[in-house]
This record gives structure tokens, sequence and C-alpha cells, in this order.
């Protein structure tokens, strides 16, 4: 793997792991019953996932295009994160919207 695969890899970590991270203080503000909050950390959550949603994109584009990347544990270890990242923002949106349902009965 080279510097610039190195690079395009750790963005996707990177952009993966601030989705799940925000998602998780999403959660945690909606569990207070701040659903403002939850609301913002939400889309912050989203806009991060798109990021590194739009990394993948790019390395399958290139793929496909005949630019073949290198399979090494780092890659598959950042789809890993993207992965858990997606199921992640869509559990939490599930709970954020119990929880809100349960506050206003």
């Amino acid at each position: 793997m080279n510097d610039e695969q190195l690079q395009v890899v750790m963005g996707l970590i990177m952009n993966a792991g601030n989705a799940k991270a925000e998602a998780v203080a999403a959660l945690t503000a909606a569990k207070k019953g701040n659903f403002i909050l939850a609301e913002e950390k939400m889309i912050a959550a989203n806009e991060a996932l798109v990021e590194a949603h739009n990394v993948q994109t790019g390395l399958l584009t290139a793929e496909a295009s005949g630019d073949h990347t290198t399979v090494t544990l780092l890659m598959v270890h950042s789809q890993d994160h993207l992965m858990n990242a997606i199921s992640y923002l869509g559990l939490t949106q599930e709970l954020i919207d119990l929880y809100h349902r349960l506050d206003s009965k």
C-alpha cells in the first residue's frame, strides 16, 4: 500500500469513526431528553458518514476503472469501520425516535 492509498484508507477510518462518535453523543443527548442536541449530533454523524461513503465510492470507482488496490488488513479494517458506523447510525436513530416517543407520553 502506497502513501496515497494509506491516506485514503485512514480517511475512511477517521470519517466512519467520527460518524459513530457523533451518533454516540446523539444517543446520550436523547437519553437526557435533549432532542435538539440529539438531532444536531445526528446531522453531524450523517455528514461524516457521507464523507466516509464518498471515500469508499472513490475506491470502488477506481477499482471498476481498472486501478486495482491491494487488499490489506488495514483496508478490510476501514470497511469494517464504515459498515459498523452505518449500522450504528441506523439503530441510533431508531432509539432516539423511541426516546422521543416515550418522552412525549
